[in-house]
């Protein structure tokens, strides 16, 4: 059994840890709320969005469009790209690796070679020692991202697919559920295929007008879904991250007040011990006194 000193000691570490995983709890609960927000604040713009989109490309297929635009383009997927967002720090639970984890099954399941892109260092490092190939690395994105952080990320894709070296773009991300779930998300970016139903929900019966025209509008709104989408990406792992931070830190507390407790108990009772071996001594002090 260690002794009372050890045993003290180990106590005032597990003190010192529950304080600072306490302390992580409240920021990540801080940072979460803003997230939350945010991410919650994009979900009816991208809804709106694609809105739009699908009624572009229905005119764009039927021939109201006369060119059609590279990145509705659809061909044999030789080589496919996958942006893999992930945090870049850790204590956030099991979110790095379950993300990790889905993004190794997809790109095992797929036939043609993959080419990654990896968002945060967590992934980085997964997907460098699974040595896939990785197109580029992006780390230390904003804890409240900005459209600005996901364009570098959007043109990579955008500019490979053009080129013809990726000829399908998927983005595998968490999707903030709620506070104790994120789940991995995959979802198509290129080439852009808008849902059939998207416009029945949200936007019924609506007919809309383009200016100048809807090619030169189509034009300029593809590059700008792709960067949202990467955006929306962003802001769900955001969300995510903090969410599944405070859950890890609250629960690393409960875990450290826990152990103290147990600790206190086998402190007093080697301190008990300690004192019963102590007054044994004593009394056989004393009766051996008496004896002489």
């Amino acid at each position: 059994m260690p002794s009372i000193r050890q045993i003290r000691q180990r106590i005032r570490s597990v003190e010192s840890t529950s304080k600072i995983t306490n302390a992580m709890e409240m920021i990540a609960a801080s940072k979460m709320r803003r997230a939350q927000q945010s991410v919650l604040a994009s979900r009816p713009y991208a809804t709106a969005l694609l809105d739009i989109l699908s009624d572009l490309a229905q005119r764009s297929l039927s021939g109201e469009v006369q060119d059609v635009n590279p990145l509705l383009e659809v061909r044999e997927a030789n080589t496919i790209g996958v942006i893999v967002v992930t945090p870049d720090r850790g204590l956030a639970g099991g979110l790095s690796s379950n993300m990790n984890r889905a993004a190794e099954e997809f790109i095992s399941t797929q036939t043609a070679p993959v080419k990654v892109v990896t968002v945060g260092r967590k992934g980085s490092d997964f997907m460098t020692r699974s040595q896939q190939d990785i197109v580029a690395t992006f780390t230390q994105i904003s804890e409240y991202p900005a459209l600005d952080d996901a364009r570098p990320v959007a043109k990579i894709v955008q500019d490979e697919y053009i080129a013809g070296t990726m000829d399908r773009v998927h983005i595998i991300y968490p999707e903030f559920v709620n506070t104790v779930v994120q789940t991995p998300t995959i979802r198509q970016l290129l080439p852009i295929e808008p849902s059939d139903d998207s416009s029945t929900d949200s936007s019924p019966g609506i007919d809309f007008a383009y200016e100048p025209d809807p090619g030169t509008v189509l034009s300029g709104l593809l590059p700008r879904l792709v960067e949202m989408w990467v955006f929306h990406a962003f802001l769900e792992l955001s969300a995510s991250e903090h969410s599944a931070r405070m859950v890890a830190m609250n629960a690393a507390t409960k875990a450290a007040h826990e152990m103290i407790g147990d600790l206190t108990l086998v402190y007093n009772k080697a301190r008990q011990e300690i004192i019963t071996t102590e007054l044994l001594d004593i009394v056989s002090g004393v009766a051996a006194l008496e004896q002489s």
